[in-house]
């Protein structure tokens, strides 16, 4: 298949060299010093589940030099998702697949109503970051992709996108029988680790194991879980209970990636999680008090990152 990577950060790094690795037609798009190594050195990843090194690499910052592709892997960060859809055209094709990778669940909305039936649901887990241009580390978490067409129908695209990144090493692929559900899952997950971490400043270690800390967390996932049923996602009852435990056998050492943007001064996606779940419950009738004091407590961090 032919492959538009849009967003060559760790996650589009990460999936997209697996697949160049696979031998599937890719062409990374990116920008600046990162592209520019990437052209002249290949992309070098380096990863708990196996080095490689993508050289020769197709690259460009130009969506009309690549034309029209098979799919789109969209791993950009929120907050450059009205970019993304601005430069996207040109790789669009009759059948062209839109998977996204991003954090959140409002960006669903906006890119169904730009692109109707080329979107399809997907999310993934790893930690992974841009060590340096050209390079990608993926240091944690055993990469996994998911994705499914939003009415969980069975399809040619999807079973096709299924045999390639299963035949891609060192990738889990699935394809969850309700795909809506298994995104809000993740959202209400990693709202409340990156919520907290970035508001205690602390890995995941710490504030799971202090009462107040780990109250907030349970209050802010519940929060997420109400909204998610509010908008007819079927999460479990027990859902929360059971994600704690999981959040209790994380690696202590563990940061979500709001979180290290934030502490490294960095623009982060506090508006496209904590200030979207405060979006999303407002609509539906859900209160959302923890989010929006993790918010009320983090925007002049975040407004300073990007000199407001």
């Amino acid at each position: 298949m032919k492959f538009a990577i849009f967003g060559t950060g760790g996650v589009g790094g990460y999936f997209g060299g697996r697949l160049a690795q696979a031998g599937q037609d890719v062409t990374f798009i990116a920008r600046g010093a990162h592209l520019a190594a990437i052209q002249e050195s290949g992309l070098r990843v380096d990863s708990i589940s196996g080095d490689f090194h993508i050289q020769p690499a197709k690259a460009t910052d130009s969506p009309q030099a690549v034309g029209t592709v098979d799919a789109v892997l969209l791993a950009t960060k929120g907050f450059h998702l009205a970019s993304a859809i601005g430069q996207m055209a040109p790789l669009i094709g009759t059948d062209t697949i839109i998977l996204p990778l991003l954090n959140g669940m409002e960006h669903m909305d906006v890119l169904h109503k730009h692109f109707g039936s080329h979107l399809i649901g997907g999310f993934c887990r790893l930690s992974v970051f841009i060590a340096a241009p050209g390079h990608i580390k993926h240091v944690g978490v055993p990469p996994y992709i998911a994705f499914g067409e939003l009415d969980n129908s069975k399809s040619w695209r999807i079973e096709s996108l299924y045999e390639v990144f299963s035949s891609s090493k060192g990738v889990t692929a699935e394809v969850p029988a309700d795909i809506t559900a298994a995104m809000w899952e993740k959202f209400i997950f990693i709202s409340g680790t990156s919520g907290i971490g970035a508001l205690t400043r602390q890995p995941v270690g710490e504030y799971r194991v202090h009462p107040e800390s780990r109250a907030m967390l349970i209050a802010a996932m519940e929060e997420t879980a109400a909204v998610a049923r509010a908008r007819g996602a079927d999460i479990p009852p027990n859902f929360v209970e059971a994600t704690m435990q999981r959040i209790d056998n994380l690696p202590p050492q563990m940061l979500a990636s709001m979180q290290k943007d934030m502490m490294e001064g960095r623009p982060s996606e506090l508006n496209e999680q904590t200030g979207a779940v405060i979006r999303m419950g407002r609509a539906v009738g859900v209160p959302t008090p923890t989010h929006e004091k993790i918010h009320a407590e983090l925007l002049p961090l975040e407004q300073k990152a990007r000199h407001q």
